[in-house]
């Protein structure tokens, strides 16, 4: 970045740009390391709010931990994070006694850990007033700073759309796919496919869709009814020559759950939409299986296949 003051900064601009220079490439080398020790990285995505994405996101990680996984959830949508209090997650940050340390992310259980700008606020209830930036760079100390460990499984729940957020995961991520959420009706669809044309765009492959709210759980007989259309995500699906992971139908308990912090479709019922879920945590399973590292990122000491500075790594 130096380069780019075109002789035209003076001496202390000048040490100021390779100050920022050294710091960003250290970041880079930090993230390599950290993306390193990760087999899996997920991006729940969707183009359009209210389909349930972040209801998705938490119970996907929910469950492939307790299929005994290791998993970290962190929870991208920076405006409005709700994962927290999906699963009643009350703790708050805590600074390591060591500057230089990584930062504990909070603990869900022994196999899931979470990190969601929420629990860094001192008031939960204020409002996040970022331009893109400070977004971008949030997102980049999310995985530089915090102290994942060795995963199978990194879920990324991000905002609705094709903004900052997801653009940043996956610049930031190398090897991010994507796991697409919509809902039946044709203005949900419209805008999917919007978010599968991003994924095109920056060259994320795409695990699969999931049709949420398909259908309605009736809370007296069990019954599921077809309130809404259905079919329509299987449908996009088709169209765009991607895998479909499920339709996963609409149940009061799942609403109740989410606001109680007691999420509902990674339990043990017997219910329509909990074994719909269950076959779409299967298929992505069974596409991005969990397991070691095929990778060793740290030859030479840092994230880069030379040994150098982090910068040749693919």
């Amino acid at each position: 970045m130096s380069s780019s003051c075109g002789g035209s900064c003076g001496s202390d601009q000048q040490s100021s740009c390779g100050s920022g220079d050294a710091r960003l490439a250290q970041q880079d080398i930090a993230i390599t390391k950290s993306l390193g020790k990760i087999k899996n990285k997920i991006l729940v995505m969707s183009g359009k709010g209210g389909v349930g994405k972040s209801t998705v996101a938490v119970n996907l990680a929910l469950c492939l931990a307790k299929k005994g996984h290791k998993v970290g959830l962190m929870d991208v949508d920076l405006h409005g994070p709700d994962v927290c209090r999906m699963l009643n997650l009350t703790g708050s940050l805590e600074a390591p006694a060591n500057p230089d340390d990584l930062i504990p992310p909070l603990t869900y259980n022994d196999n899931l850990k979470v990190v969601s700008l929420e629990y860094m606020m001192k008031n939960r209830d204020d409002a996040i007033i970022w331009r893109g930036p400070l977004k971008i760079q949030a997102i980049r100390q999310f995985i530089a700073d915090m102290d994942w460990g060795a995963l199978d499984y990194l879920i990324v729940d991000a905002p609705p759309g094709t903004g900052d957020e997801p653009l940043s995961v996956a610049q930031t991520i190398p090897g991010v796919h994507a796991v697409v959420v919509t809902t039946p009706q044709a203005v949900a669809l419209a805008d999917v496919r919007k978010s599968i044309n991003f994924c095109k765009a920056v060259e994320m492959p795409i695990v699969g869709v999931v049709e949420n709210m398909s259908g309605f759980v009736c809370p007296h007989c069990g019954e599921t009814v077809d309130i809404f259309s259905t079919g329509g995500g299987e449908q996009t699906a088709r169209d765009f020559d991607l895998p479909f992971l499920g339709r996963v139908p609409m149940d009061p308990r799942v609403v109740m759950a989410g606001d109680t912090g007691t999420p509902y479709l990674s339990g043990d019922e017997d219910s329509p939409a909990i074994k719909a879920f269950d076959g779409v945590v299967a298929a992505v399973e069974q596409r991005l299986p969990p397991g070691p590292v095929t990778v060793n990122p740290f030859a030479g000491g840092c994230g880069c296949t030379s040994g150098g500075c982090g910068t040749s790594f693919k």
